[in-house]
């Protein structure tokens, strides 16, 4: 009777054991996550809800388990991942009013967000003062990083200095006799840096080339009579435009009925978002980009595959860039999580053992391998590719297509953007 009395307290004992395994707890309690992204508005259509389609489709993989190439453990490691949104829509104040509310109220264990440059710009400080790991998945101001150090903010796409000193160097090669361009450039953070960046850039691979105008609409203005007429009037040879979402589509649509896009070809800096949607608008000789390698310019790797397949099947669409950027984001958290699970011997990792892991990083996304080596490993770095528009069969496809390199179009870690273009490129 003992001797059965024990063997049943000691499986009792096995099975507690059993229960109270670092894995087994985890699973217990979901990994909140609050996802800022535009849910209504301008850009939301082209831009914000693709973004989120993108989360959908990850979460779900993820929570299911076995599905994610290379990311095959379920969840972040282990644990279940439940998400909670948040709409961009209404400026910086109402933003970070929401991300305060999602630290405090909801209390999310990480946010991964946001869109608009002066929305990151607002966020980033409050996630330090509120020491909550913050992934900014699309913004793409430089001043980020370089007016700022923090601890709990992480970025893993490229930023505006890469895209538009890939820009400048594509212009310079495709135009190598150019004397004149124009640009086109939202009246905030990241049209300042764009317009400001290719300038610098180009006064030091094509000094002969003038500025003709700059014309700099507010953000969501929506008709861009105004600047069409100036920017035909300029009689420019390139137009560079780093208009995006909603604003981009009304600009192209209100452009081409004037022959502006034939006239002075446009370097459109986001202009991957506008491929499947009115392609058929855009003529011949568009240079287009995509921040980064994503989309069309993405590689064919096993990830990328499953990726574009899992969302055209459930959106009927292909991803557009900003699904790319929220993909990357899900995907470097979940690397670092797991990574830092691992030193913790399979607990929970606290958020300084998250953060340690994320710095540096290097981990596969759908858009190839991040390598998070600015920002004191908290910027991501990544080629930059651009191409130009040619219809095949009344499609956009795309052409000339060139890859350039970190090496290319980042500065060195800790040196300013402005400084290094000014300096002629040179690494230290």
């Amino acid at each position: 009777m003992i001797r059965a009395l024990l063997s049943v307290v000691a499986s009792f004992g096995f099975l507690a054991g059993l229960v109270a395994t670092p894995a087994m707890a985890q699973d217990a309690k979901p990994l909140k996550i609050g996802v800022i992204t535009f849910l209504s508005g301008p850009a939301a259509g082209p831009f914000g809800v693709p973004a989120k389609n993108a989360a959908d489709a990850l979460v779900e993989a993820f929570n299911k388990g076995g599905i994610v190439p290379g990311y095959e453990q379920k969840g972040f490691g282990g644990r279940p991942i439940e998400v909670v949104y948040v709409d961009e829509a209404g400026g910086p104040t109402k933003v970070v009013t929401e991300y305060r509310n999602l630290v405090s109220r909801q209390e999310v264990d990480l946010v991964i967000g946001v869109i608009s440059s002066g929305d990151c710009l607002a966020v980033a400080p409050v996630a330090e003062e509120m020491k909550k790991l913050t992934v900014l998945f699309d913004c793409a101001t430089n001043r980020i990083f370089e007016e700022n150090s923090y601890k709990y903010v992480f970025r893993t796409t490229t930023m505006a200095t890469q895209e538009n000193v890939a820009v400048a160097r594509y212009v310079a090669e495709m135009y190598p006799n150019i004397k004149t361009f124009s640009g086109l450039n939202p009246n905030y953070a990241w049209g300042q840096d764009a317009w400001s960046d290719f300038t610098e850039s180009m006064k030091m691979l094509k000094p002969q080339a003038q500025i003709a105008t700059n014309m700099t609409p507010k953000l969501g203005a929506g008709q861009y009579g105004t600047e069409i007429s100036a920017l035909v009037a300029s009689n420019a040879e390139i137009i560079q435009n780093s208009l995006w979402g909603g604003d981009l589509e009304a600009y192209i649509l209100q452009a081409a009925p004037r022959g502006l896009l034939k006239k002075s070809p446009n370097v459109i800096i986001c202009g991957e978002t506008v491929l499947e949607r009115l392609g058929a608008q855009l003529p011949e000789g568009t240079m287009i980009g995509a921040r980064g390698p994503n989309g069309p310019f993405a590689p064919s790797t096993k990830l990328n595959l499953w990726f574009r397949k899992v969302y055209q099947d459930q959106y009927k669409a292909l991803p557009v860039y900003s699904s790319y950027h929220m993909a990357t984001a899900f995907l470097g958290a979940k690397a670092a999580y797991e990574k830092a699970a691992k030193t913790a011997g399979g607990k929970a990792p606290s958020d300084d053992e998250i953060i340690k892991a994320f710095e540096y990083l290097k981990f596969e996304s759908v858009a190839g391998i991040v390598d998070m080596s600015l920002g004191k490993g908290h910027q991501a770095v990544q080629s930059v590719p651009m191409g130009t528009v040619r219809i095949v069969d009344g499609k956009a496809t795309l052409t000339n297509v060139k890859f350039y390199p970190p090496e290319q179009i980042s500065p060195p870690d800790g040196v300013k953007s402005i400084d290094w273009i000014r300096g002629g490129f040179k690494k230290q």
